[in-house]
């Protein structure tokens, strides 16, 4: 029971018309509002996962609070999941709002046989309420989940963020000496940028992402996927597409987020040729003046490594996002709040042994095309 006079309502809110405008706009007008923490994202996630859209009111009946849940049931009988990407959107300094959106997500989860409520909030350890978050956490029963300096965290862990409340003029000169170089190399050698591709160019995008993929090692997903995620996030304006092209030919393509004030840097990718013409800087470019336009105060460059040496293979992609001026940031991680010990014990056991598994297949599916 919450020691506190102040009693808030919680309520899922249903899919029906006007509640998705409801819980974005207290999403999008929130400091810790994050696109992941979305309406749609809800809907991005379907069918792997099923959203719940958990939110606070007070005595007058308005939104002091919310989060999405996203529900996975787990294999082999171990029971289900929430996991609320860059949540919860609340202010964590309110303890009686918080304590009480903890009792209820706890009693939903108990209710509904989930064994563990997963977040990783938007918070970076420099700022003045990160001890807020930690202590808050941990009282509530939260345990940090050190998942290392690298990618192995579900979201980033560290990110750069570049404050673009400056006019373009001090952006374009506060970015590297060369950062600016390629920029205007990119604009001179003829590389064009189309903001705001249709999804007609989705196809070609992800024919690139492919190749991105392949020469740099890393998994994708399928082109449903983002199909999907057009569909869902760009009729709200939530997302938007960018191409490049060199005489005609598709060299380049990116992928942003936006949600009220801050914008996010999420796909990028490269052709194998015309590398040489910058489309990267340029496109990137273009968004952070897109974004900047669209009344964006802050501009998110998504993941990069931990602290790395110039010798470490990903110090390429930090330095390609420094250029542009951007405060390196890391977030306080994820915090898993246990609700049933002796499955989530278990799932810790298996989970990796899953995952080994999965990559083993994908890794046998690539030789055996490779042969072909």
């Amino acid at each position: 029971m919450v020691n506190s006079t102040e009693e808030y309502q919680f309520r899922l809110l249903p899919d029906e018309p006007g509640n998705a405008e409801k819980f974005d706009a207290f999403v999008a007008a929130h400091p810790k509002g994050h696109v992941l923490q979305g309406w749609n994202w809800g809907c991005v996630k379907q069918p792997a996962w099923e959203p719940l859209r958990l939110v606070a009111e007070d005595a007058a009946g308005q939104i002091c609070g919310a989060v999405l849940l996203l529900r996975r049931t787990l294999p082999a009988g171990l029971g289900q999941i929430f996991y609320s990407p860059r949540g919860p959107v609340v202010d964590i300094a309110n303890a009686p709002l918080w304590e009480q959106l903890v009792a209820e997500v706890r009693r939903l989860a108990k209710q509904q046989g989930v064994i563990y409520w997963k977040v990783d909030p938007d918070v970076d350890v420099d700022a003045p309420e990160a001890e807020i978050w930690r202590s808050r956490l941990q009282q509530a029963g939260f345990a940090l989940v050190d998942k290392g300096e690298g990618f192995e965290g579900i979201q980033p862990r560290f990110v750069f963020r570049l404050d673009i409340s400056p006019d373009v003029e001090t952006l374009l000169a506060n970015c590297h000496q060369k950062t600016r170089y390629n920029i205007r190399l990119a604009g001179r050698k003829g590389v064009e940028i189309v903001s705001g591709a249709g999804r007609e160019c989705l196809p070609e995008f992800y024919r690139i992402l492919t190749t991105t993929a392949t020469r740099d090692h890393f998994l994708i997903r399928p082109y449903s996927y983002f199909e999907g995620f057009y569909d869902h996030l760009h009729p709200v304006g939530q997302t938007e597409l960018f191409m490049a092209y060199y005489e005609g030919e598709a060299i380049a393509g990116t992928l942003a987020f936006r949600m009220g004030d801050k914008a996010w840097y999420i796909y990028g990718a490269s052709a194998n040729s015309h590398r040489n013409l910058m489309p990267n800087y340029l496109i990137q470019w273009t968004m952070i003046e897109w974004a900047k336009a669209q009344g964006c105060t802050m501009y998110d460059f998504r993941g990069v490594p931990g602290h790395v040496a110039e010798d470490h293979p990903l110090y390429g992609l930090v330095k390609f996002k420094k250029g542009f001026g951007g405060k390196y940031t890391e977030f306080i991680g994820e915090y898993d709040l246990v609700i049933n010990p002796a499955k989530y014990s278990l799932y810790n056991v298996l989970e990796p042994l899953y995952q080994k598994n999965v990559r083993r297949l994908i890794n046998l599916k690539k030789k055996l095309k490779g042969q072909k």
